[in-house]
């Protein structure tokens, strides 16, 4: 049995559109390989069962790591050069919270970062099917059927109110 399958793309002007076609095509039982849009979009995702992304919790991982490591590096320079400066307690709370602020603030960023470099998955290059127009006002929708169905597949596109380039 052959597994090889035909990749066509379908472009769209309105994210409705893309959405009904998107639908449509799951519902014939071809797969939607993927959908490039200009604007993020929660119905087109989902429309694709896509699951929540993880980068948030490098996000607040990056951030409670951050505050704590910040009070640390504070109460641990206090405590080693012990300047008693009128009076006041050498580990002062307040004050700390400036320098525990900052490195939240710091390490939530590097968490982001490093969740993005590694969740995201970014590949060296578009694929031959990307579209350039779908970064500005397009949508493109990129369905996979048998060679034998492609041209069915192809007039579903159309009449969904797809250019199919």
């Amino acid at each position: 049995m052959s597994t090889e399958t035909t990749t066509i793309t379908g472009l769209f002007d309105t994210e409705s559109a893309t959405l009904s076609a998107v639908r449509e095509i799951q519902a014939q039982g071809w797969k939607v390989k993927e959908v490039h849009s200009p604007i993020p979009s929660d119905k087109l995702a989902a429309a694709l069962n896509r699951k929540k992304s993880v980068i948030g919790w490098f996000t607040l991982t990056g951030g409670v790591t951050g505050f704590i490591s910040g009070f640390s590096l504070a109460i641990f320079a206090a405590t080693r050069w012990s300047l008693i400066v009128g009076g006041k307690p050498i580990v002062s709370w307040i004050p700390f919270f400036v320098i525990a602020f900052e490195f939240t603030i710091l390490f939530a960023v590097l968490g982001n970062v490093a969740g993005l470099v590694t969740q995201i998955g970014i590949p060296a290059k578009m694929g031959a099917n990307y579209h350039p127009d779908c970064s500005g006002s397009v949508y493109g929708v990129l369905a996979e059927s048998t060679p034998e169905d492609a041209e069915k597949l192809r007039l579903l596109l159309q009449n969904k109110g797809a250019t199919t380039p």
